[in-house]
């Protein structure tokens, strides 16, 4: 009893973890957006991408990856608006781009176990990139990056649904693809992303830096479609800086699992793709199910 009184303590006055974003570890980035294609840069051009994501949380879990008593369950929906032009121009060799992210996301939680109710919905933090590198073999793929979360989304540290973080951070993403076959049919893919976060408005804390990794195995058939074993990882890999004495530090971790669902139009220049994930080992976080739906434009 006297951790769930803490606990619940961390989330009304604003423990990271909990707040804002409530699906990413401790920071910006939500695992599993991208899932089998995220590490392909396309050719040059301009591209939107949709993601309707939803998030549904069965528990709360502790940082030794406990389920904590209680109901304690929610909901996060957003769509994420994602656009992205490739200049046409090289540097170091590869195709040279930016890119910008504006997500508009729904939150509600019903963490009764720790005596939490709140929602909130708006436009969230929003992210620009002036640096997208993507290098192309026969077969390999590889991207490099470099962006930042701004403070943009409505924040308040008695707030968890709060849409916003409060803080800055630094993403810096590297990954890659090998297809086994020259006709790239088979494919097998990681795409990471480190984040480097500043400090939160109104309580001082500076969240650990933060490192997820989504990967994925995938074939596409003969008649296009590409079917995936698809999953992610997510590790804080420092405690928070500048927690009250007695309120908990756990480093927040996320797991999961699950299957992916492609297709591309090349006339049309449209790409739909829809993913699974179930979480199988959270700690110092909410535990849940991830639904994504993704929709690509090439103009």
């Amino acid at each position: 009893m006297r951790y769930i009184n803490r606990l619940a303590a961390a989330l009304t006055l604003g423990g990271c973890a909990f707040s804002s974003s409530t699906w990413a570890a401790n920071g910006h980035y939500v695992p599993g957006v991208e899932g089998l294609d995220g590490p392909v840069v396309p050719p040059p051009g301009l591209y939107y991408r949709g993601y309707l994501v939803h998030y549904d949380i069965d528990s709360l879990r502790d940082g030794r990856g406990d389920a904590l008593p209680g109901d304690n369950g929610g909901e996060v929906t957003a769509l994420v608006n994602r656009f992205v032009w490739m200049t046409g121009k090289t540097f170091l060799g590869a195709d040279y781009g930016l890119e910008a992210i504006i997500p508009i996301q729904d939150v509600s939680l019903r963490f009764d176990g720790v005596g939490v109710r709140d929602g909130d919905s708006g436009v969230g933090d929003i992210f620009l990139s002036p640096v997208v590198l993507g290098w192309h073999g026969e077969r390999w793929d590889a991207v490099a990056a470099a962006g930042y979360w701004f403070d943009t989304g409505d924040f308040s540290a008695d707030r968890p649904a709060s849409i916003g973080k409060g803080f800055g951070s630094t993403m810096l993403t590297l990954g890659g693809s090998w297809h086994f076959d020259a006709e790239r049919r088979w494919t097998l893919s990681a795409l990471s992303r480190y984040e480097i976060h500043g400090k939160q408005d109104g309580t001082g804390i500076t969240p650990g830096d933060s490192l997820v990794v989504e990967w994925g195995i995938g074939h596409r058939l003969a008649s296009g479609l590409t079917l995936g074993l698809v999953g992610y990882d997510a590790w804080q890999l420092g405690a928070d800086d500048g927690v009250a004495p007695g309120v908990p530090n756990d480093k927040a971790e996320q797991h999961a699992i699950g299957v992916e669902a492609g297709y591309f139009w090349p006339a049309l220049g449209v790409g739909l793709n829809g993913a699974y994930y179930h979480e199988y080992d959270n700690r110092a976080r909410p535990q849940g199910d991830l639904l994504r739906l993704t929709l690509t434009k090439a103009f």
